[in-house]
């Protein structure tokens, strides 16, 4: 018997080797080209265009349209947009703080909540706090008429990036139609959610809001670790503000911009694969998978 570590036997082993470094190089420079680019079709706003200050005034600085707002042991901040949309693009470039951000919640979200208080809607782009040696977590998420006895439905699917989102601003987007929202990062679509009915998807008007909060009790691995004020204070950034839709008060005929280059809406088949495999690479939690969830209450997983 030839010795296990002879050439003949050790060739497919550096084949495989040799396969598994490709794929993690594919995987270092991100994912491929989703072949379309819907935020350069969008015109940027400044924040002043677009957005107001909501709370937390004293911990929000706007700089040549740039925004900063950030969260210390007496406050957070967050900002609204000036109107209402029924449906649109909306978007901007964010930069996280490195460090230890466990707890802290930065955003960029729909929603309707002041309008109707307890029985909401909302889709979310959250960036869930992290300690040093872990990667941001980004949530997306969409409840619809939720509840206010806190059985509110989540439909997160989180993700981890092929980038640090400390290091540079990214452009982070939801698509929000009649039919499907998207969500995408730096033009790469990440998910899909579609409509299967009326009672599974958001259809009243909401406003564009952005926040930096403190949620120690869930954000950070289900509340193992909690905001740490001694690294204080904990930032978020935001710029190059993409607000593109129909108002709510706008005529019947109005539709939100199409993200694909057919201009008929929905996605390409380059931008399906490319969502394909972000998900097959950077997904970390579906909901529609997790067998502790009651399906009855999420039936667009069947």
């Amino acid at each position: 018997m030839p010795s296990p570590f002879c050439l003949p036997y050790m060739a497919p082993i550096s084949s495989l080797f040799l396969a598994f470094l490709m794929i993690s190089s594919s995987n270092a420079q991100g994912p491929p080209s989703p072949g379309y680019s819907p935020s350069s079709m969008v015109s940027s706003v400044t924040f002043d265009q677009g957005f107001r200050n909501l709370w937390g005034p004293q911990h929000q600085r706007v700089d040549q349209g740039s925004l900063t707002i950030w969260l210390d042991k007496s406050s957070g901040s967050g900002f609204k947009s000036l109107q209402p949309y029924q449906s649109g693009y909306f978007g901007a470039a964010m930069k996280l703080q490195a460090g230890y951000t466990a707890g802290v919640i930065t955003s960029f979200y729909l929603s309707n909540n002041e309008d109707f208080p307890g029985n909401h809607d909302e889709i979310d782009i959250e960036f869930l706090g992290t300690t040093p040696d872990k990667p941001y977590t980004l949530q997306t998420n969409v409840y619809i008429r939720g509840s206010g006895d806190g059985n509110i439905i989540g439909r997160e699917m989180q993700f981890h990036l092929w980038f640090d989102p400390t290091q540079d601003y990214h452009n982070y987007a939801i698509l929000w139609t009649p039919s499907e929202i998207i969500f995408f990062v730096d033009d790469v679509p990440i998910r899909r959610y579609q409509r299967k009915s009326g009672a599974t998807f958001p259809i009243r008007p909401m406003w564009v809001y952005g926040s930096i909060w403190d949620a120690s009790s869930w954000a950070t691995e289900n509340g193992k670790y909690k905001a740490d004020y001694n690294y204080q204070p904990f930032i978020g950034r935001y710029t190059n503000f993409k607000v593109s839709g129909c108002t709510a008060n706008g005529p019947a005929s109005c539709s939100p911009p199409s993200v694909s280059p057919s201009g008929s809406g929905g996605l390409s088949q380059q931008q399906v694969s490319t969502m394909t495999w972000v998900q097959r690479n950077y997904l970390v939690y579906d909901y529609c998978q997790d067998p502790k969830r009651d399906h009855t209450q999420t039936p667009e997983c069947e």
